[in-house]
């Protein structure tokens, strides 16, 4: 179920505290209310990244089957905000072969909660694009006292294996819910026939949720998330993946007051990274990179609702958060003595932040929100090696750095006539990441430079400006939104020719370079129209574009894209029929190594049968004319998959 409205109110229902209102873009139920699986068309099959993009501002970028990395509002990991449940987690690849949520599988979420902009959710820092939060699934208390599910599915394409189960327990002092999913996939097939090589991967994910109450009023909870990936093949990229795992959990306190709710969160997560290219033919200079990623926080979440004519509702949010990130290679050119080098010098660095939001509700039409967050944070190189390598070409930085950043933001929503009209504005400011500021010579295969990072990097920031506009009816609705960013001092690679490639085929050196300004704007439309009892239609058409300081284009800016889906349901079943394309890529960036991407349309059919009340069926077929095509975010213009028919079966008892 996809509930879409830009800067409305959700209501959210924690185990023992206050209902909480809070603004989101758009959140992607993922289970039902009660924890049981989804029933969405794909059901089981469905992964992470299925799911994630079927939110209206994300795109994915795709250098394999697996692990695609979200966009939002055409703009990557550097300036997006992801977390878990609220915990702050990084990754440990300097490939961005693993994004946060790749350590997460689709049958522990409960939905996917996605803030636009400046906007973000309390834990949120550097969110220039969004923030994304991924909310796991609970059973919660007062459950069904034992509830039980089995999946299993299988893509011919590829043929791709998942199966799954998990069970739950409720009683009104406990909860537990607890399951295992594994996946397993071969090489898929792109349209055409043609086999992709290093497109298979193998993934297997462990979780709990526990909750304790104490007191009517205060309650324990703990998680934990066991995943590990192998076998993970990249064919976009040089390398593929020997394993990816992470090890994520938590504890948490809340309380009931009166008059407000408290939560307090503790965590810790270790995500370990090892890049392998053993299985690739014809390796000039075999490498070995691994990378890791430690991190250590906690929140304190205070929300309360004031006033009566004038209701204000607000939420107060501490955080701190330490991470560690190291990655190094060696390099063993066959007969000669190995080389290493570090390309993350073990960079260790601590956040603080206090974020408070006020929704205030004015009347029955009009509304305002009003956010603000700001955070201190510090860096340290640790490993003396790596800050000696780049203190050969920065010789005046020094082993520590201190950064200050923020965000405000305003909204205002009004309601009248079965329309609705909201405008916003906000400005903020994100830190260079530790890539940008400390990679060391990390080979970016998107244009076939090395890279290099800058410690003298100022911090990025930006104004930003959105409108929605929409039309509610009972039957029929349209809505037209809009957002453009201006940034000052935005970071991107830019040619350093004093400087000499390491990596062999690589034409030159970037180094990451402040521009004076930036432009990306965003528009996208989209409507849903209830034919009959039975029929449904909706549609999407956006266009995007991004400019830098020369008015050249930037990379990865999507070009018009659509999707068109009508839905029909009868008794037991459920059948759908979508259409989804791009136009061709006439704004790309070649100044950037962007090469041209042309336009594609495929056709896309489901069906759902539901059995009894715990017996569900689903099928379908993807790009049923078997279209080869490659989409503008697919790293170095790799194929989709071409025909792919799924079936998966579910049991819930």
């Amino acid at each position: 179920m996809l509930v879409t409205a830009l800067l409305t109110t959700l209501l959210m229902t924690d185990t023992v505290t206050l209902d909480r209102v809070r603004n989101l873009d758009e959140v992607l139920i993922v289970s039902n209310e009660r924890g049981k699986r989804t029933r969405s068309v794909k059901g089981a099959v469905a992964g992470i990244d299925e799911h994630l993009g079927e939110l209206r501002n994300v795109n994915l970028v795709r250098r394999g089957s697996y692990a695609w990395e979200p966009v939002v509002n055409n703009m990557q990991t550097e300036r997006l905000s992801t977390t878990i449940d609220g915990m702050k987690i990084f990754y440990a690849c300097t490939d961005k072969m693993d994004p946060v949520t790749s350590y997460v599988e689709s049958g522990n979420l409960q939905s996917i909660s996605l803030n636009s902009g400046l906007d973000g959710n309390p834990q949120a820092t550097g969110n220039i694009g969004g923030s994304l939060d991924l909310k796991l699934r609970k059973v919660g208390f007062e459950a069904d006292p034992r509830h039980v599910s089995l999946s299993a599915g299988h893509e011919w394409n590829g043929h791709l294996q998942v199966y799954g189960a998990d069970a739950a327990f409720s009683s009104y002092r406990t909860y537990l819910n607890t399951g295992v999913f594994y996946r397993d996939a071969d090489c898929y097939r792109v349209g055409g026939g043609e086999l992709l090589n290093y497109s298979q991967f193998s993934k297997v994910n462990l979780f709990a949720n526990a909750g304790l109450r104490l007191t009517d009023n205060d309650v324990l909870e703990t998680t934990f998330i066991f995943d590990r990936a192998t076998d993970v093949g990249y064919p976009a990229l040089n390398m593929d993946v020997a394993k990816a795992q992470g090890l994520i959990t938590s504890l948490s306190y809340k309380h009931l007051f009166g008059w407000a709710s408290w939560e307090t969160k503790a965590y810790y997560n270790h995500i370990i990274h090892i890049m392998d290219d053993t299985t690739r033919p014809d390796v000039l200079i075999h490498m070995d990179m691994p990378g890791d990623s430690w991190t250590t926080g906690l929140y304190s979440l205070l929300t309360t609702s004031v006033g009566q004519e004038l209701q204000h509702d607000v939420a107060v949010n501490y955080d701190l958060y330490y991470n560690r990130l190291f990655a190094d290679m060696t390099m063993y050119p066959g007969g000669a003595a190995p080389m290493y080098m570090v390309t993350w010098p073990d960079v260790g660095t601590l956040n603080t932040g206090l974020a408070v939001t006020d929704n205030v509700s004015v009347d029955s039409r009009q509304s305002l929100r009003l956010s603000a967050k700001v955070a201190w944070q510090n860096q340290r190189l640790n490993n003396q090696e790596g800050y000696n390598g780049q203190k050969v070409f920065f010789p005046l930085m020094t082993d520590h750095y201190y950064q200050t950043t923020g965000r405000i933001a305003a909204s205002y929503q009004l309601s009248i006539f079965n329309s609705q009209f909201s405008i916003g504005t906000g400005w903020g400011s994100r830190a260079p990441t530790v890539t940008e500021a400390y990679g060391y010579y990390l080979n970016n295969t998107f244009d076939q430079y090395d890279y290099m990072g800058n410690p003298h990097l100022s911090n990025e920031s930006a104004f930003e400006l959105n409108s929605e506009f929409s039309i509610l009816k009972s039957e029929f609705s349209v809505s037209l939104n809009s957002n453009v960013f201006l940034f000052k001092d935005y970071i991107i690679g830019r040619l350093d020719d004093r400087l000499s490639a390491m990596t062999v085929g690589a034409e030159g050196v970037k180094v990451y370079r402040n521009l004076d300004h930036a432009t990306i704007a965003n528009l996208s439309l989209t409507a849903d129209w209830q034919i009959t009892d039975r029929l449904t239609w909706n549609g999407k058409l956006g266009y995007s574009a991004g400019l830098d300081d020369e008015g050249d284009n930037l990379p990865l800016i999507s070009p018009v894209a659509w999707r068109t889906q009508l839905q029909y349901g009868t008794g037991r079943v459920q059948t759908e029929l979508e259409v989804r394309g791009n136009a061709r890529q006439t704004n790309y960036a070649p100044k950037y190594g962007e090469t041209q991407t042309e336009s594609w349309n495929i056709v896309n059919l489901s069906v759902q049968y539901q059995v009894n009340s715990g017996i569900s069926i689903r099928g379908g077929v993807e790009n049923l004319f078997d279209k080869r095509y490659s989409a503008y975010s697919d790293w170095n213009n790799i194929p989709q998959k071409g025909r792919n028919v799924y079936l998966n079966l579910t049991i819930e008892l």
